[in-house]
């Protein structure tokens, strides 16, 4: 395909370039004749005019300038001879036919050299005379010369002069179509340079070789492409490896359960172990485990598919905030963590569906007490932004409301915090900031269905850390 684009590339630029000398040459050639035949044309009449003004001043009047006329003309080829040459006899040479014909009139208007329809002693309108060439000796107009007939044919001379400049025309035209064949072959291969090197990235990835570069040469729209492609490629080197990593993680959350399960009803089974409610109810925290993983799954292809349910209804953000902190507050406790809340007055109410806020609050703070030592705090604050940038067009109809137009959601703490590298990764699915928990307690969805269920409400969640400066989760939701 790069080959044809070369092709049809050289092929376009010569055409054009041909096509340009070609309309160049014609210009050049109608303008070069044209010219050519007004300036014989100006000289034949300035040679007439200069010839009867030479006969009126050597003469002092027009008497025999019919006849004078006549010998000159019929000594000469095609032209009056210039007003210095002595006239030549009857028998001085055969003239050749004359296309082009001058009338001469005095000073009354009255013709005297006959051309055309004019006749020796017709009287020619003033405003005849006007259009002709006055005659003038030493200030005086003394005769008209009158234009009959057209431009005469060019002579040998002027068409040897014409066929040299159309020669001329040729080469010109010849060594430009081969410049430009030249040019478009080098412009041709410099613009589909990057395209073959787009394809051969291409076939890299269709060989399953994802992680393909191609060099950003320049900044108009090839490098433009070059660059989107290298960013496509990135990403989705990125994505499968992802996808790799997530199905080797969930075949490992899903194993260990299951080692554990098929561990203890083995051992029941061959009378080693006996079935007590303890080794029973390990057995049912396994199973828990399995059906939370299967559940975090089935919520993740939802959102995917587009599909997650979502129940909105009116709620106060004050009332969900106060149920969230009464459920974790022994958690948090437990681990010696301070859990508050801060919720500013008059908040706007919002369109949402409870329990998956729920869902998301206690994934976040499940998440800051994994993370926050003992003696550490996490903070829950809740407030209204007017301008607050969410993904819901209503915004449009409550900011010319005057209310609040979003809700911002934060939970805070003061714990490990996380590497600038592993920051903007968080919310993707298993993906862990610290490998050594890799396989810990947790699936490893939680942050990656919080924002499902976020951009799902027409929100967006962003996320701010540094290590041991804490990490701090901003959720923010259009109100109504």
């Amino acid at each position: 395909m790069a080959r044809s684009i070369t092709l049809r590339l050289i092929l376009a630029f010569l055409l054009v370039s041909i096509t340009v000398v070609a309309l160049a040459a014609g210009i050049t050639y109608w303008l070069t004749v044209r010219e050519f035949k007004q300036l014989t044309f100006d000289q034949a009449r300035d040679r007439f005019v200069a010839d009867m003004t030479f006969y009126y001043q050597a003469n002092a009047s027009w008497d025999g300038v019919l006849d004078y006329y006549q010998l000159r003309n019929s000594a000469n080829s095609r032209f009056n001879p210039p007003p210095d040459s002595p006239p030549r006899g009857p028998g001085g040479g055969q003239p050749q036919p004359q296309t082009l014909f001058f009338a001469l009139a005095d000073q009354s208007g009255r013709v005297l050299i006959p051309a055309g329809n004019y006749q020796t002693g017709d009287t020619i309108s003033q405003a005849a005379l006007t259009q002709g060439t006055p005659i003038t000796i030493n200030g005086a107009r003394v005769g008209t010369v009158l234009v009959v007939g057209s431009p005469p044919p060019l002579g040998a001379l002027e068409q040897r002069y014409l066929y040299r400049t159309n020669l001329a025309l040729l080469y010109a035209a010849l060594g430009a179509s081969a410049v430009a064949l030249v040019l478009g072959i080098v412009l041709a291969r410099a613009l589909t340079h990057p395209i073959r090197d787009l394809t051969t990235a291409i076939r890299g990835i269709t060989q399953g070789n994802l992680k393909q570069t191609v060099m950003v040469k320049s900044k108009d729209e090839l490098g433009e492409l070059a660059s989107a492609f290298n960013q496509m490629s990135a990403d989705l080197d990125r994505v499968i490896r992802s996808r790799r990593q997530m199905t080797a993680d969930i075949a490992h959350d899903l194993r260990n359960p299951l080692t554990v399960i098929g561990g203890y009803i083995e051992s029941m089974q061959d009378g080693v172990l006996k079935p007590t409610p303890e080794r029973l109810e390990a057995i049912q925290m396994e199973v828990r485990h399995l059906e939370r993983l299967i559940e975090d799954l089935r919520t993740l292809s939802q959102a995917d598919a587009g599909e997650l349910s979502l129940n909105r209804e009116p709620m106060s953000v004050p009332v969900l905030l106060e149920q969230i902190s009464e459920s974790y507050c022994p958690l948090a406790e437990k681990q010696n963590v301070t859990l508050r809340t801060d919720v500013e007055k008059d908040l706007p109410t919002i369109h949402a569906d409870p329990d998956r806020l729920a869902q998301v609050l206690g994934n976040l703070i499940t998440n800051s007490l994994r993370y926050t030592p003992a003696g550490g705090e996490i903070a829950l604050t809740a407030r209204g932004e007017p301008n607050a940038h969410v993904q819901d067009a209503r915004i449009a109809e409550v900011e010319s409301s005057g209310k609040n137009a979003s809700l911002i959601l934060t939970i805070s703490d003061n714990g490990e915090g996380i590497s600038s590298e592993a920051l903007p990764y968080i919310f993707d699915r298993f993906y862990r900031a610290d490998p050594a928990r890799a396989h810990g307690d947790g699936s490893g969805l939680g942050l990656a269905i919080a924002r499902s269920i976020v951009e799902a409400h027409g929100g967006t969640i962003s996320a701010k850390s540094a290590p041991g400066a804490g990490t701090r989760i901003t959720i923010c939701l259009p109100g109504i």
